[in-house]
């Protein structure tokens, strides 16, 4: 049985790692003219990613990654960055068709949700204004509309996850939740109470998650005009930056949500400890 489930844990882990490996590899992969310089980078990227990847997963013990056997917390996570990067990829390699062409389905979904998301003081129009410092044959309205749905697709992804933490009893429908497996990096008996830290920490990662997309744009537009812009140019450059402007304030919020979630479990085991409590001495 201990050699099932440690052959289990192995296949898991490379399966993980190569699914890695291949999500970092996906714009050399897409884009033709990639240069060998780019492509090697690449390489070297995602064979480190697979490489922590399988040392994390094939670990029995937690190390730093959160949520490991809470499912789909990280799921949710690579298929929002997994199709995040896969359609900018696709979107680039459109825009280097003959314009003539039709439209395909996937920039008439991004021309969508341009069209909803890019209103003034949106993250998407400060995006589109930090990109309008690029050189002057970049265009701003193509790289608006990956932008839109780049942020579209973190919004149906966070809205999953919040479906999923609210309404299927995430994270103890199949399983009792393990506090230390999945918060390798939080000590529950330091500081003060483990209810408030959590809830402290759920209202930071929330907040710093709703305040990002409109952040990242500013730090980008100070970094346009103070370095060099032609840098962001460069299609791979262009693809990761917008991946991380959509990506990372889903990951901060997506953790404010779990730990709200968990600190909801806390505070009903207690309540229920406290009220046996009362039972047993009115006994």
């Amino acid at each position: 049985m201990k050699g099932t489930r440690v052959v289990k844990r192995i296949i898991g882990s490379a399966v993980r790692a190569v699914l890695m490996a291949f999500l970092v590899a996906i714009p050399s992969l897409v884009l033709p003219g990639t240069s060998s310089d780019t492509a090697q980078m690449a390489a070297l990227v995602a064979m480190v990613a697979a490489v922590v990847t399988f040392a994390e997963y094939n670990s029995e013990y937690p190390t730093f990654l959160e949520f490991r056997n809470a499912p789909p917390f990280n799921r949710l996570r690579f298929l929002a960055l997994f199709f995040c990067v896969w359609f900018a990829s696709l979107l680039v390699l459109s825009d280097m068709r003959d314009p003539t062409l039709p439209p395909t389905l996937l920039e008439t979904m991004a021309r969508g949700a341009e069209s909803v998301l890019d209103f003034p003081y949106s993250p998407v129009r400060l995006m589109s204004i930090a990109l309008a410092g690029l050189p002057g044959w970049f265009d701003v309205a193509f790289g608006t509309r990956i932008a839109s749905l780049l942020l579209s697709v973190s919004m149906i992804a966070l809205l999953l996850f919040w479906i999923h933490a609210r309404f299927i009893f995430w994270p103890i429908r199949k399983s009792a939740f393990n506090f230390w497996i999945n918060l390798p990096l939080f000590d529950p008996t330091s500081g003060r109470d483990v209810l408030f830290r959590l809830k402290r920490d759920a209202h930071f990662n929330l907040a710093l998650g709703f305040l990002l997309p409109f952040l990242i744009p500013a730090l980008l537009r100070f970094w346009v005009d103070t370095f060099d812009a032609s840098m962001l140019a460069v299609p791979e450059t262009l693809i990761w930056v917008l991946c991380a402007w959509a990506f990372l304030p889903l990951t901060l919020m997506m953790r404010g949500i779990a730990l709200f979630r968990v600190a909801a479990l806390i505070e009903e085991k207690r309540r229920r400890a406290y009220a046996q409590e009362d039972d047993l001495q009115l006994v």
